[in-house]
């Protein structure tokens, strides 16, 4: 089981690049949050993912207490959470808003020239709606923002051209155009992702870290790939080989939280998902993620997501949201609640 693949089918994500910009030195940007954002775009989402990429040039951005990364050409920002934002030459410049720059001709990708005559800075930024909810354990366990650079990756030149050959096709206005900035914004979400990992095996505990252990690697795989298999401690720690008081202890130190809330949460997430799919239904999703009860199954979902299971399903189906292929059995959809 590809743990980080399932958990990013888990986020449903939907993206879009929507800004090619050209900066003179100086300049400065400020972005609002992923959820403002959101309000200009046509998405069914409530939380965005930002990302930037440097094609030329260099600049500073910059998030929360003055927290910020310098960035240069390959380098790929990605802001998971949607932070509020600053891009930016340097000092010297006073900040315009970006919905004053975008927003008479979003939701196209918009083509623009800002700042003034000093040093130019080649910008291409996205958008990534994620799952409506909260609690996803990836984005739980990822700093407010993350730096890659993409001259470090295997995949960079292929990933920087892409990138070059979705603005061309907007700007050309062909067939298509905006299913290829799509794909290709969300593969720079995933190739930013995963440079961070790679980079970063020693950040503070979370899903990510745990995912590089050996042994608790395993555990995620056999939570991820059985989710509905009856798992208890003594079961899990067979599988994997060691002792329940090791496993339990290790998997707290790296991922945070005891293994059996870790599958609670993810059956959630996964539900949330199934609950999305063309002709689900409530009681399907249940046995699917693991509940042999399906008032236990009501209770959780609606403690975590607010809403009724039936509730969540009619408003994901009417928003068009499903995620085709995770495998509940088809039938005829219900009206539960």
């Amino acid at each position: 089981m590809d743990v980080l693949s399932d958990v990013l089918r888990g986020l449903r994500l939907e993206g879009a690049l929507f800004l090619h910009a050209e900066f003179g030195e100086p300049w400065c940007v400020q972005a609002p949050a992923g959820a403002q954002l959101a309000l200009m775009l046509p998405v069914q989402a409530t939380r965005l993912a930002i990302c930037h990429l440097v094609l030329e040039g260099s600049c500073r951005v910059q998030w929360g207490e003055g927290q910020g990364l310098p960035m240069r050409p390959g380098d790929v920002v990605v802001l998971p959470r949607g932070e509020p934002h600053c891009l930016a030459s340097g000092a010297g410049a006073g900040a315009v808003s970006l919905q004053h720059l975008v927003a008479p001709r979003l939701p196209d990708l918009t083509r623009i020239r800002y700042g003034g005559p000093g040093d130019r800075t080649r910008l291409v930024c996205g958008w990534l709606a994620l799952e409506r909810g909260h609690g996803h354990p990836l984005l739980d366990a990822l700093p407010s923002a993350f730096l890659t650079s993409l001259a470090q990756r295997p995949c960079g030149g292929w990933l920087t051209q892409s990138v070059l050959y979705a603005l061309d096709e907007s700007a050309q206005g062909r067939p298509g155009a905006d299913l290829v900035g799509a794909r290709v914004a969300e593969a720079l979400f995933v190739e930013a992702l995963r440079g961070h990992l790679d980079g970063h095996p020693d950040h503070p505990p979370g899903w990510t870290m745990g995912s590089q252990d050996p042994q608790i690697g395993r555990c995620l795989s056999l939570l991820h790939g059985q989710p509905a298999r009856a798992w208890d401690l003594a079961s899990l720690a067979h599988e994997v080989g060691v002792s329940r008081s090791v496993l339990a202890a290790r998997f707290q130190q790296l991922v945070g939280m005891a293994p059996m809330h870790y599958l609670a949460r993810w059956r959630l997430v996964l539900a949330a998902r199934l609950l999305g799919e063309p002709r689900s239904t409530v009681a399907r999703v249940c046995e699917a993620v693991g509940y042999a009860s399906e008032s236990a199954f009501h209770r959780a979902f609606k403690r975590e997501y607010g809403l009724a299971p039936g509730h969540w399903r009619r408003r994901a189906q009417r928003s068009g949201a499903a995620t085709p292929g995770v495998g509940v059995d088809a039938g005829a959809a219900s009206s539960d609640d």
